[in-house]
């Protein structure tokens, strides 16, 4: 019991605004390989520049959507004893440095990615081994939000750690865009700088390594290391393979003594996914459905992150007044009224005015998601727990990709798409519904 205490102190002698910056800093930095590498920039340049003389009967794209998945898979397998390693080793901020580090060096790595088919299969290993170590990443990060934080201040903090990733992903991208993206011609930005061999997109690509590093460094000096307490006796000597028996013994006993974390761990799977195909899909619908022009589709994005920044910034403090579980469902529910209304509405001016408004509620419930969870956790496990949160979403990432390409297929229309990402972040919230929020009391 006295471990626990300790552990608790710490925490709240942690929460100095300095810390929260340099925390929130590396949200803002890892929006370079979040916003820029894998979603708008240098994905798009692999399959449509890299891959697209590509023989064979297998696309690009499809060979892009295997790798990232071998790399989900992955992560699903290791993040939750990972996450339970770093506690009971009080490595926390020492898994942090190494993988970072070894996001950035992949980042480094694609610069070498020339346009031509032959460096596609390089370009895949590098993005999906990003992919995997980012992911892993966040789950010390996320764990450190509890250090980071009081029981009074963890919402807003939360909230303002997704509001640093979102605003650091919209400057980043204009950056890119106008320095070395816009325009036409054989050079193209304000540096003007060659596309031959794809170099500009190359550049990108280092850039954004060389801003990540610089935004992670903060965090890994103002943040202290975890003490080691008694939370998880053992697991830091179990080795590899004897985690996994650590951690289904935990998971039993988790199950038996307090399953409304399992049920929370469940829910937020299903509608976090909910929320992911909402930005995924978003700029399929907005030019195939609704008129968007293609260049147009980066303004509509940076406006998207603009409002889900101020959004999260604004519910955090709510999240500390009334709880995360009601920020949680009052954005769900708002998104799903939006979304209906989106599904009879035409044209750019329509989905601008109803996008915008649904998209508000994604900062929210994703930092309350957060929030929720550091809540939970008891002092010294939340690694553990953030590395459940980081496999349960792997397990269901299915969900909104698979429903949104049954409802095109079977209605043969792009907007009916929009239903099968509905019908995920309603399940989600359905089965959040019955959990009961943090702070609320038990029966006996």
């Amino acid at each position: 019991m006295t471990e626990v205490n300790d552990a608790e102190a710490t925490i709240g002698q942690a929460a100095g605004r300095r810390q929260i910056v340099a925390w929130g800093l590396w949200d803002w930095g890892s929006s370079a390989f979040q916003a820029v590498v894998l979603t708008f920039v240098f994905s798009v340049y692999l399959t449509d520049k890299v891959g697209e003389d590509l023989p064979g009967g297998v696309s690009a794209s499809a060979w892009l959507g295997w790798a990232i998945a071998i790399a989900g898979v992955l992560v699903a397998l290791t993040a939750p004893v990972a996450g339970q390693y770093f506690d009971a080793a009080a490595r926390r901020k020492r898994a942090l440095v190494l993988l970072t580090g070894l996001t950035v060096a992949s980042m480094c790595g694609l610069f070498f990615v020339r346009d031509d088919y032959h460096y596609l299969w390089l370009g895949l290993v590098l993005l999906a081994f990003g992919s995997a170590v980012f992911e892993l990443a966040g789950v010390p990060y996320n764990a450190m939000l509890r250090q980071v934080s009081t029981p009074e201040t963890v919402g807003r903090v939360s909230g303002f750690g997704w509001a640093m990733g979102y605003f650091g992903g919209i400057f980043l991208l204009l950056f890119c865009y106008f320095g070395f993206i816009a325009g036409d011609g054989d050079e193209r930005g304000l540096f003007g700088v060659p596309i031959e061999g794809g170099l500009n997109i190359r550049l990108v690509a280092l850039l954004a390594a060389v801003w990540f590093a610089a935004f992670a460094l903060p965090v890994l000096f103002a943040v202290p290391e975890i003490p080691r307490t008694d939370a998880d006796p053992g697991a830091s000597s179990a080795g590899f393979l004897g985690s996994y028996r650590v951690l289904w013994r935990d998971v039993r006993e988790l199950w038996a003594a307090d399953r409304r974390t399992v049920g929370f761990l469940v829910a937020s799977a299903v509608f976090r996914d909910g929320l992911a195909g909402v930005f995924t899909f978003g700029a399929v619908l907005a030019v195939r459905v609704y008129g968007i022009a293609d260049a147009d589709i980066l303004l509509f994005g940076i406006a998207a992150n603009v409002v889900a920044a101020i959004g999260a910034l604004v519910a955090g403090r709510f999240d500390d007044r009334v709880g995360p579980k009601a920020v949680i469902v009052v954005s769900l529910a708002s998104m799903l009224f939006w979304g209906v209304v989106l599904l009879f509405v035409s044209g750019p001016l329509m989905f601008w005015i109803i996008g915008l408004l649904l998209t508000v509620s994604v900062g929210p419930a994703q930092a309350s998601a957060r929030s929720f969870l550091a809540r939970l956790a008891p002092p010294g496990r939340e690694g553990q727990l953030f590395g459940l949160y980081t496999t349960t979403g792997r397990a269901v990432s299915f969900l909104a990709p698979a429903l949104f390409g049954f409802f095109v297929w079977a209605f043969d229309s792009d907007r009916a798409g929009l239903i099968g990402l509905l019908l995920v972040l309603g399940a989600g919230l359905a089965v959040l519904l019955p959990v009961r929020g943090p702070g609320a009391k038990t029966s006996g």
